[in-house]
């Protein structure tokens, strides 16, 4: 029952799209109106992966994490959105929602800074829905600090406050 990490390739795309919606529903319900997370399907998810990669594999990366054959999250990162080069962004750690609190989360966030060392980058950073507090706390406990930044991002028809975090590396 050990959880391996590795490269994501184009097949695994659908399956993250599918993994990214299940893990949206399961950690936002509480946070969002059921209309926010209603849409999009697994598939339509999957569609946008699909599209999302074909655009962005050039300098993201996708890392995949599989307990016994199965794909249980994922992580995705890239340069720094606000554009610095000493700065890379984690864009995304999901996990299915029977994986949370078995330490695979934690283990796609090192190896993804270690990812962000290895390309030369001092500094990492995320957004986080400001009301997500188990994904604060996740961060939080794993060297991120707030940057006081706010930025407000449609999720469905509802628009959410996120919040950055940052650390060095």
């Amino acid at each position: 029952m050990t959880v391996t990490l590795r490269p994501a390739v184009v097949g695994d795309l659908m399956l993250v799209g599918a993994l990214h919606q299940r893990s949206r529903v399961a950690a936002y319900s509480s946070i969002l109106p059921p209309a926010a997370l209603a849409e999009p399907s697994e598939a339509a998810m999957g569609s946008y992966w699909v599209e999302r990669w074909a655009w962005e594999h050039d300098d993201h990366r996708m890392m995949v994490a599989e307990r016994d054959g199965r794909l249980v999250g994922f992580s995705y990162l890239g340069p720094d959105d606000e554009g610095d080069p000493a700065t890379g962004l984690l864009n995304a750690i999901h996990l299915d929602p029977d994986e949370r609190g078995r330490g695979t989360g934690r283990k796609l966030m090192v190896d993804a800074l270690d990812a962000m060392r290895s390309r030369g980058w001092s500094r990492a950073v995320l957004w986080v829905l400001r009301d997500n507090a188990r994904a604060r706390t996740f961060y939080e406990r794993g060297g991120w600090t707030t940057t006081g930044q706010v930025r407000d991002e449609p999720v469905g028809p509802v628009v959410v406050p996120q919040l950055r975090y940052a650390r060095s590396l």
